[in-house]
């Protein structure tokens, strides 16, 4: 069963059209550089996913936005989240190395439908969203959808 759901999953990230792909990499393209901003979207719409992060854990979100810690760890965040934009549709090999790295920490389905909808209001408030929303929600599904078939 979980082999079909992964089959599944892996078709949807297959299905995305190349507009839909380009809409999701393009409206991407105009934050990316804006990892502390994502990050700290994030960590606001869920502290629970802040304290995963022992660094961070117990700290003021504010108080550690502009350290340099905060900073390396959104860029590497956020970078990888790049590599899997630019992979699209390809993407089951940096589903399973984000899969790897993820459940040994304890990552919950919660905390990640969490993280996503932390991403997608930082998305509404820094993009054109409202153009980009059905192409963001396939990619989103199809992302999401792969590493829960896998965790």
């Amino acid at each position: 069963m979980k082999f079909l759901i992964l089959a599944l999953c892996f078709a949807a990230a297959s299905a995305l059209t190349a507009d839909q792909i380009s809409t999701v990499q393009s409206s991407f393209a105009g934050v990316k550089g804006d990892a502390v901003g994502i990050l700290y979207a994030v960590f606001k719409a869920d502290p629970s996913i802040q304290a995963k992060f022992t660094q961070f854990a117990g700290k003021d979100l504010d108080s550690i936005k502009g350290s340099a810690d905060f900073s390396a760890h959104a860029n590497k965040i956020v970078g990888f989240f790049s590599k899997i934009i630019g992979d699209l549709p390809n993407i089951d090999g940096d589903v399973t190395t984000f899969v790897a790295s993820h459940t040994p920490r304890g990552v919950t389905h919660d905390q990640l439908n969490n993280f996503r909808a932390g991403f997608v209001s930082y998305m509404k408030a820094h993009t054109d969203f409202a153009g980009a929303e059905a192409a963001w929600g396939a990619t989103l599904d199809a992302f999401f959808g792969m590493v829960f078939a896998k965790m």
